[in-house]
């Protein structure tokens, strides 16, 4: 139950206004329960994109061409280049693949180093603040181990060239986005986009049947 003096801490945090069930829990549990279920998430979600087909064959964050770049990827393929198309869709996303599992050190560490008070505003907070927490505190790091490896595996297909040049002069007449003009750069963002969005789903997972986990930490935490 929350001291007099834990509900003094929660209204400097200005969080008076958790959940009710929130009262039976104290900032250790809380925090506790939050820290089990990133961790597990994050896991669960490195597990499942860091493998063959983890992009590729997950329509919800695979890698596709930005842009004007797919319209005309439509084109290429109507004229008998589709072999070169999907190549390249190909290998970007495999790069992806290859690079998540180096986020998982990472984000294990970020989970554990959560503070009270983050734990706290995460248990509170809505749809998106799993992933804001994450994106907040890893996207930077793991953005600099993702590139060196996007990019060793995209050079190995002839397109990826072709498609900086393309998208570079694409990006001069506002037909891409000038973060999606350079392949490396484009995958290793969608990369961290796919890994966050599966982290969340993971989250939601816990928040809909923490029972089913096995964790008692969990169920005390979101069981209410």
């Amino acid at each position: 139950m929350i001291s007099r003096r834990q509900f003094s801490h929660f209204s400097s945090l200005g969080l008076v206004h958790l959940p009710l069930w929130a009262a039976d829990l104290s900032e250790r549990d809380a925090a506790s329960g939050i820290r089990a279920a990133l961790e597990r998430g994050a896991i669960a979600a490195v597990a499942l994109l860091g493998r063959q087909d983890g992009f590729l064959g997950n329509d919800k964050v695979r890698i596709g061409l930005p842009g004007a770049l797919n319209d005309a990827a439509k084109l290429l393929r109507a004229t008998g280049q589709q072999k070169k198309v999907d190549e390249l869709i190909t290998a970007m996303n495999r790069a992806a693949e290859a690079a998540i599992p180096e986020a998982k050190a990472l984000l294990v560490q970020t989970v554990k180093n959560i503070s009270v008070k983050d734990a706290l505003q995460i248990v509170r907070g809505g749809d998106t603040a799993v992933t804001d927490f994450f994106a907040r505190n890893t996207r930077e790091p793991l953005s600099a181990k993702f590139l060196p490896i996007v990019t060793k595996a995209t050079q190995k297909v002839s397109a990826a060239e072709k498609y900086n040049a393309v998208a570079a002069k694409a990006a001069k007449f506002g037909l891409v986005k000038d973060e999606d003009a350079n392949v490396q750069q484009y995958v290793t963002r969608r990369a961290l986009d796919g890994l966050y969005l599966m982290i969340a789903e993971e989250e939601h997972k816990i928040r809909q049947d923490p029972v089913g986990t096995g964790s008692a930490i969990l169920k005390k935490v979101f069981g209410r």
